[in-house]
């Protein structure tokens, strides 16, 4: 595999390569516990809202959470390295980059609905100039769509009874639910994530329903650390199997 000059070979869990663009956002636990957050459906059709390198459907797939995955990607060489990326981890007949904004996007482009959309959206408002790289700019702040239309654009595309999963943070919680709620998306399950227990919430992890009737499981939270760097034992058997187990999961 040849790399460019701006680019990393990263091993990753469940024995995947990742490249990675040096001034583009980098894996990190945001991505890996969203992934653990979808249910397996095997034989399902995904779709990945803003999906970067690709790096949440490869978890998909090696997992067998889905059986195929449209990467939809708004920056051109992103979209490109989706598509080295399946190549690179073997997943050419299972994983397609989708270059387009999510604004537009319509069952069509990719060929009918989906039983699965996920997404690691940009969590940031614009606000003023930035001094991060256009890459990192564009992933972090909704330049190319807030939370509304990520929420709007996962409508679209799932099927009825469908599910939506996505990653967010606890201080624009109230935008989620308003989005997904606008969106005819209805919230069904929800876990704060916390680095410490002493410590406020640094992520939240939410499941939505098309369709669905109102009614939501908060589950107990999803604590990281124990002291350090050593990690509880839920984020251990998360790490192990790539799943969320009781008492994480809807009743």
């Amino acid at each position: 595999m040849t790399l460019c000059e701006d680019e990393t070979l990263t091993d990753i869990n469940d024995g995947l390569r990742l490249i990675q663009k040096k001034d583009g956002l980098t894996f990190g636990s945001d991505a890996y516990l969203l992934a653990a957050y979808v249910r397996r459906q095997s034989r399902a059709r995904a779709v990945d809202l803003g999906s970067g390198t690709g790096v949440i459907p490869l978890l998909l797939l090696s997992r067998e959470k889905a059986a195929s995955v449209d990467a939809v990607e708004v920056q051109p060489d992103f979209a490109a390295l989706i598509d080295r990326n399946a190549e690179l981890n073997g997943f050419t007949d299972r994983l397609r980059a989708v270059e387009a904004d999510v604004r537009e996007l319509t069952p069509d482009r990719l060929g009918g609905t989906a039983d699965i959309v996920v997404s690691n959206p940009p969590y940031m408002k614009v606000c003023g100039k930035s001094n991060e790289s256009e890459r990192k700019n564009i992933a972090r702040h909704e330049l190319c769509g807030g939370i509304g239309d990520f929420c709007g654009a996962a409508y679209r595309l799932l099927k009825h009874g469908g599910l939506f999963y996505v990653v967010w943070r606890p201080d624009r919680l109230c935008d989620l639910m308003d989005s997904l709620r606008a969106a005819r998306l209805e919230p069904k399950r929800m876990t704060f994530v916390h680095a410490r227990a002493d410590l406020p919430p640094c992520l939240v992890l939410c499941e939505a329903k098309k369709g669905a009737s109102a009614g939501m499981y908060v589950t107990p939270p999803l604590i990281l650390y124990e002291t350090g760097t050593v990690y509880t034992a839920a984020l251990t058997k998360i790490y192990e199997t790539g799943e969320f187990d009781e008492p994480y999961q809807r009743p």
